[in-house]
């Protein structure tokens, strides 16, 4: 049961980013976001990917690499576009 909700956990707060990501990427326009907020979630996530990796969690592997890639586009057009 706990595995269940592990995964949909993971589904929603990844998929909660794809939006944004498609916004951001069609738009360029990331006036509205941190800069350092956007950086702290970034590495955030990849050090939650870690920490899954270690544990062989396969719901936090697959959600925070999923999560970091959308919300690695979004940091890179931050830092392209300001």
């Amino acid at each position: 049961m706990m595995e269940i909700i592990g995964l949909l956990a993971a589904a929603f707060t990844t998929a909660c980013w794809l939006p944004q990501a498609l916004k951001t990427i069609r738009s360029q326009d990331t006036s509205g976001i941190s800069l350092v907020t956007q950086i702290m979630f970034t590495v955030g996530v990849f050090l939650w990917l870690i920490y899954g990796l270690h544990l062989n969690n396969w719901p936090l592997i697959i959600a925070n690499a999923i999560t970091f890639v959308l919300v690695s586009i979004i940091l890179v057009l931050k830092l392209r576009h300001g």
